[in-house]
This record gives C-alpha cells, sequence and structure tokens, in this order.
C-alpha cells in the first residue's frame, strides 16, 4: 500500500510539474537534469491559497522534496527500471486509479444533500441513533498550516510512530499528556473532534481545522456516555452514511454513462 500511495503521488507531482526549458525562468522553482517545477504547476498542486499562505521554510522543504523525488524518479529511469513489466503496471494501474477517483470525487461534489434528506434519513433509521452517544478518546497533534498537516497526515498513514510525530511536529504543549485532550462529546468545546472521530476506526489519523489551527488527531478509546445523541449532534454522521450510500450510486451512473460511449470494449 506505501508504495502504491508513493507511485502515485510521484505521478502526481513529477507530471504537473515538469515544464519546457524554454519557459522563463523567473517562473521556475528548481530544475534538474533540464526537468522543471514551474511555480504555477506547484501552487495548483497545492492550491493557490494555501501556497500563498505557507511559510518561506516550508515552500522551501516542500521543493527540496520535489528535488530529491525528482532525482530517485531519474535514477530509476536510468537503470532502466521503469522498463520492467511489473513496475510498468504499477505505474499504470496507480495512474488510473488517481485519475478514476478524481473522476468520482468531482461527481460527488456535485452532489447536495438537503435539511429535508437528513431528516428523513434520521426518522428512517431512527433505531440506528437512539443509542448511547460514543464518547472518544482523543490524541491530536496542532500544525500551523494546512499543508503541514495533510503532509503530517500522509507520512503517519505510511507508518510513522504518533507519539514520534507529537514530539517533533506538535505546537502546543500536550507533549507530557501524549497528545491527550481526554473524553469528547458532542456538545463539548471540541465537538468538532466528536463529530470527525465517527469516520475513522481506532487508531486511525484524521484531520481538522479548528479556530483557525490545523490538527492531525486520532481516538484511541470508545466509550457509551449517559445521554442520547439528538438530530443536530448526529447531522454529520448522518450527511457522511448518505454520501456513502450514494458513492456505488455514483459510480455505477459514471460507468454506465461513459460505456454508453464507448464501442471499443472487448474481453478476451
Amino acid at each position: 500500500m506505501r508504495k502504491l500511495l508513493f507511485l502515485a503521488f510521484l505521478i502526481l507531482v513529477l507530471g504537473i510539474s515538469a515544464c519546457d526549458r524554454e519557459k522563463d525562468k523567473s517562473a521556475r522553482l528548481a530544475e534538474v537534469n533540464g526537468e522543471s517545477l514551474s511555480l504555477e504547476a506547484f501552487k495548483a498542486s497545492f492550491g493557490v491559497e494555501d501556497w500563498d499562505t505557507l511559510p518561506p521554510d516550508l515552500r522551501k522543504r516542500y521543493v527540496e522534496d520535489w528535488v530529491n523525488l525528482t532525482l530517485l524518479a531519474q535514477e530509476c529511469k536510468n537503470l532502466k527500471l521503469d522498463k520492467e513489466l511489473a513496475l510498468k503496471q504499477r505505474l499504470d494501474y496507480a495512474q488510473k486509479k488517481v485519475l478514476a477517483n478524481a473522476l468520482i470525487s468531482q461527481s460527488l461534489s456535485e452532489i447536495k444533500i438537503t435539511e429535508d434528506q437528513l431528516f428523513s434519513y434520521f426518522r428512517i433509521h431512527q433505531s440506528d441513533f437512539q443509542k448511547p452517544v460514543k464518547l472518544y478518546h482523543i490524541e491530536r497533534i496542532r500544525l500551523g498550516d494546512k499543508i503541514s498537516a495533510e503532509n503530517l497526515l500522509q507520512q503517519l498513514s505510511g507508518g510513522m510512530n504518533f507519539y514520534h510525530a507529537l514530539q517533533q511536529y506538535s505546537q502546543e504543549n500536550l507533549r507530557a499528556q501524549r497528545g491527550s485532550i481526554g473524553f469528547v462529546e458532542p456538545a463539548s468545546a471540541d465537538s468538532l473532534f466528536w463529530q470527525k472521530a465517527q469516520a475513522l476506526q481506532l487508531n486511525e489519523c484524521g484531520i481538522v481545522n479548528k479556530d483557525g489551527d490545523w490538527y492531525i488527531f486520532r481516538y484511541t478509546e470508545v466509550k457509551d456516555g449517559e445521554s442520547v445523541a439528538n438530530f443536530e449532534e448526529q447531522r454529520s454522521e448522518i450527511r457522511r452514511r448518505i454520501i456513502l450510500e450514494k458513492q456505488e450510486e455514483v459510480y455505477q451512473n459514471l460507468l454506465k454513462s461513459i460505456k454508453a460511449r464507448q464501442q471499443n470494449i472487448y474481453y478476451y
């Protein structure tokens, strides 16, 4: 899984960032053996707003990451490892998966869920929600910006130890408590963590933006509270369930629409 994620990232970054030698050098951030990283392409990969608010030291670090990644990719090609059938198949599959997920995500983003839909779902599945509210024990790492948080989340997903990351990166004084803010509930000041935790598995890391700060967090324990969550407290969970149910519908509709326009599909 880590290799596939790396390969997918490699395809995206190298694909969007390469530009011709003839382009204006002032628009370049780096160049490695004739392969250039343009400012415009790199901004697009991060999002213009995120890039503009990124501190200079972090910009430099991400450019250096691109340089290192490009060097490794070029060396891979020099050794002709990219000609090996197994690697070519993995690269091809990773690229197709990234493109397919982008298409599905675009279609899902266009789905509008109304208040009537939310409440109707709540009424139909009311028995699912008439249970003691879950309380989640949250551990978190505070970061200064979205890009740093997303980068750290990727490292944690790749196997980085949560507590090592906490000691190295957290910008709040919770190291002695191992990043713990205790059990959170829907009516607390940290209710946003409670809402996001519902979509995660035990010890799985997620990301939250709260009061201008970005957090990587996880829950390490869950227990029943004394109250029952109401409709407002279950709103995000209901929305998540509806989206999950629509994912398969979107996937099938996309395939049906695309296949209807294609004539050159063969099975052997």
